[in-house]
């Protein structure tokens, strides 16, 4: 299956959280409202933000937050700016099929906006968090979640679409538990030896290790489901 050259709305909206926190999809709309960005439209409505679209956003972004500027001023700077050449729509660079992708670091969402990001409603999102499978931290007494969470969640969905209810899944968590437990005791002599080199030796066994299980994990279920997956 071909990588996805575009990001939803939502997924701008976690590309974009970490570095500019007041951000959200009501403001992203309203930014396009005003005319300062173009995202291009699938048939049924939904944008797609390609590199340019997204640059094009931060650069507004920063424009607001370092420079105070209106919207006016910001229009036409960007006008005069892209008058000499319209640049090329650039491919937006996306992990291979099988890599895991990389949360930005320190990214927090409330509720509502991973809801709104993922497309799952917060119903589901609160019913992951009771089998484990989302853990969110309390600020300002409302539940936040971390990117990791948002990757999960970002995976999870696509269960949601065979009918896997969030029960079923815990599976997979008590997996990770005894993985990560097992892990552990593999590196730990390394990391009490205390100095760096040991610590990134550590490092990249952790590394290696979960490279290592993926691959394992991938061939024993297409050992287990070959016999459903050959060809006809």
């Amino acid at each position: 299956m071909a990588a996805r050259s575009y990001l939803s709305i939502g997924e701008v909206l976690v590309s974009l959280k970490t570095e500019y926190p007041d951000i959200t999809i009501s403001k992203i709309r309203f930014l396009e409202g005003e005319g300062l960005i173009e995202p291009e439209r699938t048939p049924s409505g939904y944008r797609k933000f390609y590199s340019d679209d997204v640059n094009r956003l931060r650069k507004i972004l920063k424009m607001q937050r370092d420079e105070y500027l209106p919207l006016k001023v910001i229009k036409d700077r960007l006008v005069r700016e892209s008058e000499d050449a319209q640049p090329a729509r650039a491919e937006q660079d996306a992990p291979d099929e099988d890599e895991l992708a990389e949360p930005p670091a320190g990214l927090q969402m409330s509720m509502d906006e991973m809801s709104t990001a993922t497309g799952v409603d917060k119903d589901r999102i609160a019913e992951l968090e009771t089998y484990g499978i989302l853990s969110s931290t309390t600020v300002n007494g409302e539940p936040s979640f971390g990117g990791d969470d948002y990757v999960v969640l970002s995976i999870v969905k696509d269960f949601f679409r065979y009918g896997v209810e969030p029960r079923h899944l815990t599976m997979y968590r008590h997996f990770a538990e005894r993985e990560s437990a097992l892990f552990e005791a593999i590196i730990m002599p390394m990391l009490r030896q205390r100095n760096p080199d040991a610590r990134r030796a550590a490092t990249d066994s952790l590394a290696n290790l979960a490279k290592a299980s993926r691959k394992l994990k991938q061939a024993m279920l297409r050992s287990k489901l070959r016999q459903y997956m050959q060809d006809s």
